[in-house]
């Protein structure tokens, strides 16, 4: 890793060039008052690489033969790391409360015993997000009533990868309750290990969200929770992956975004709907 005492300077003609291009990439759009957070998070990176420059920076990621692999780090170095188990659980409590015990009682229907009960956690970052969720089902006793399956996705290699080792600092429990903490993750120094039961129970995997083809069978889920993703993606590329999931989700299907986030000014296909004290966003 490249440690930078300045970002390199970013001129407001080159920053909408690149900001543009992240965007078509990645659907993240920073607005103009983010220029300087952006050369800040991409300057190691371009003189990683060797630029001179953001211009030579961007040139590099348009048009270079190897632009995919240097995109990798980009997602990595404009990723937003900050979540925590049991964050905005009121959701999580309308899955297992209400959700899922109306999947279980209308499961006699043939179309629902034929597959898992699928539940996807887009950009779940270093993984608390569905790890909560399975020790939400765990603590129901949902795992020894029907097959579930919950992935855990994001853009970031290294956020997966951490998530993929199960090991999370304090932070990470600002709103978990001791009890269950002390039941579900065990101290390794200063870290805390998730339990091997809970941990198992996820499918990790690296995908871009506004790549249709990386995400087709986890937009199939049954419940998606995409939260605190769309602050940070433009009007556009909010509709396009919300119309995506709607069109790949069976009825009914649940969506679930952030607190601070909104889709009613979209127009969606999906209904609003207040669900055991949480609002999600329904496909009937």
């Amino acid at each position: 890793m490249t440690f930078v005492s300045e970002p390199l300077d970013l001129p407001d003609t080159i920053f909408v060039l690149l900001r543009d291009l992240i965007h078509e990439r990645t659907g993240l759009y920073y607005e103009p008052g983010k220029r300087e957070m952006l050369a800040y998070k991409l300057s190691p990176r371009a003189i990683e690489c060797g630029c001179d420059s953001f211009l030579d920076y961007y040139y590099l990621l348009k048009y270079d033969a190897n632009a995919d692999r240097e995109w990798v780090q980009v997602l990595d170095a404009l990723a937003v790391p900050e979540t925590f188990f049991w964050r905005e659980s009121e959701q999580i409590e309308a899955l297992v409360d209400v959700i899922l015990p109306q999947y279980w009682k209308a499961k006699t229907e043939p179309s629902r015993l034929s597959r898992p009960f699928r539940i996807w956690s887009a950009a779940c970052s270093s993984g608390e997000e569905p790890l909560s969720i399975a020790i939400a089902l765990h603590e129901g006793g949902w795992f020894d009533r029907m097959p579930i399956e919950i992935y855990g996705t994001d853009a970031s290699t290294r956020a997966i990868a951490q998530a993929k080792k199960g090991l999370y600092r304090e932070r990470s429990f600002r709103t978990i309750s001791p009890t269950l903490k002390r039941k579900y993750f065990t101290p390794t120094g200063h870290q805390w290990q998730i339990a091997p039961e809970i941990h198992r129970r996820i499918q990790w995997a690296v995908t871009n969200l506004l790549v249709p083809t990386q995400n087709w069978k986890f937009a199939g889920s049954d419940v998606i929770f995409c939260r605190n993703v769309f602050i940070y993606f433009s009007e556009d590329s909010i509709r396009k992956t919300v119309s995506f999931f709607f069109d790949r989700m069976p009825s009914p299907g649940y969506l679930s975004i952030g607190a601070s986030e909104s889709l009613l000014k979209l127009n969606t296909d999906f209904q609003f709907q207040e669900i055991g004290g949480a609002f999600v966003y329904l496909k009937h």
